[in-house]
C-alpha cells in the first residue's frame, strides 16, 4: 500500500519544481522531502525522479504517478463528501482562500455569519491572491477561495473548477476634496478630467495596474504615475498626503480618512468580477453549501 502522504509530496513537486518549494509548502526540511521521495520509490520500486547535481526532475513513471494520485485523491475527496452529504449541520474545519481586499468587507462579516448560522463550523481563511488561492484549491489545501477577474483584461475563466460569480466591483476614483476633479462629488468622471495630474497606480504586470493602464491609454492618454504600490490602503493613504489620483476597487474604500471622497469612472469596462471557486462535484457538501449560501446572502450579484 502505498502511503498517501508521500503521493502528495510527489504531485507538489510536479507542481512546484524543487524540493526546496515543496518543503516550505508542508513546512518541513528540504532533507526530510527528499528522505520521503526516496522512501516512495523504495515503495514503488521505480526510478521516479532524476537528479541532475541540485536538480531533480521526475521522470515518466512519476508523472504518471502524480496522475494517479490525483484520481485517488479526487476519489477519497468524493467518499468524504459521500458520508457527510446528508449532514443538516455542517461541521468541522472549513477553509477559505481570500484575495486581501476582500477580507474586511466580506471574509470577517462570512466568519461572524457562519459562527452564528452554524456553531459546530470552523471558519480557517488563508490570505491569498488569486492565482495562489486556485493553486491550493486544486491542491486540496483549501476548500474554496474567492477570487477577482478585471473584467477590461479579458482575463479567462479559471480551469478545473466550479465558479460562481458574487458581485462586480468596479473601480473608483478616490481623490482629495481639493482636487480639481473632486467634485460634483459622487458623480461620474471621465478619466480624461484626470490627464495632468499625477497618479497612484500598482505596478505593471500586476492585474490592477495592467488594467488601470489599458483603461487610461483607452480614454487616450498615459498616466503620470509618480508612485507605484500594491497595497490599496497604502495608495490611499499616498492619495490623501500627496493630493495624486488613485483608481482602486470600491471594495477597497471601507474606510476613507475624511479629506478623500470617491467618485465613479464613466468607463464601465473598469471593474472586477469577485467570483467564488470550488472544485468540481464539491459543491454540494454541507460545509461548501453553508459557506456558499452565506456568500450569496453578502455579497448578491449586481
Amino acid at each position: 500500500m502505498l502511503e498517501v502522504r508521500r503521493l502528495i509530496l510527489l504531485r507538489d513537486l510536479a507542481v512546484h519544481g524543487t524540493v526546496t518549494a515543496v518543503a516550505e509548502l508542508h513546512g518541513v526540511t528540504p532533507s526530510a522531502v527528499s528522505q520521503q521521495l526516496r522512501l516512495l520509490e523504495e515503495e514503488t520500486r521505480t526510478p521516479l525522479l532524476e537528479r541532475a547535481g541540485r536538480h531533480v526532475h521526475l521522470t515518466a513513471a512519476g508523472h504518471r504517478l502524480t496522475e494517479d494520485t490525483e484520481r485517488v485523491l479526487a476519489t477519497l475527496e468524493q467518499a468524504r463528501i459521500r458520508l457527510t452529504a446528508d449532514n443538516e449541520n455542517p461541521a468541522g474545519p472549513l477553509r477559505l482562500g481570500c484575495f486581501p481586499s476582500a477580507l474586511v468587507p466580506l471574509a470577517a462579516p462570512l466568519a461572524n455569519a457562519l459562527e452564528s448560522a452554524h456553531p459546530a463550523l470552523r471558519l480557517h481563511i488563508t490570505e491569498a491572491e488569486p492565482e495562489a488561492a486556485v493553486r491550493l484549491l486544486l491542491q486540496r489545501r483549501i476548500d474554496l477561495a474567492v477570487v477577482y477577474r478585471y473584467t477590461n483584461l479579458a482575463t479567462p475563466a479559471y480551469a478545473g473548477v466550479e465558479t460562481r460569480t458574487l458581485r462586480t466591483d468596479p473601480l473608483v476614483a478616490v481623490l482629495r476634496r481639493d482636487h480639481p476633479a473632486a467634485h460634483p462629488e459622487g458623480s461620474p468622471v471621465e478619466l480624461g478630467e484626470l490627464t495632468d495630474t499625477p497618479w497612484i497606480t500598482a505596478p505593471t504586470r500586476s492585474a490592477c495596474g495592467d488594467a488601470v493602464l489599458q483603461a487610461c491609454r483607452a480614454a487616450g492618454f498615459t498616466p503620470r504615475i509618480r508612485h507605484t504600490c500594491t497595497d490599496f490602503a497604502a495608495m490611499i493613504a499616498l492619495a490623501a498626503s500627496t493630493g495624486h489620483a488613485v483608481l482602486v476597487p470600491r471594495m477597497a474604500t471601507h474606510q476613507l480618512p475624511p479629506t478623500l471622497i470617491t467618485r465613479p469612472v464613466t468607463d464601465h469596462t473598469l471593474a472586477r468580477t469577485i467570483e467564488v471557486v470550488v472544485r468540481e462535484n464539491t459543491a454540494h457538501e454541507s460545509a461548501i453549501a453553508a459557506c456558499l449560501t452565506a456568500l450569496d446572502t453578502l455579497a448578491p450579484s449586481r
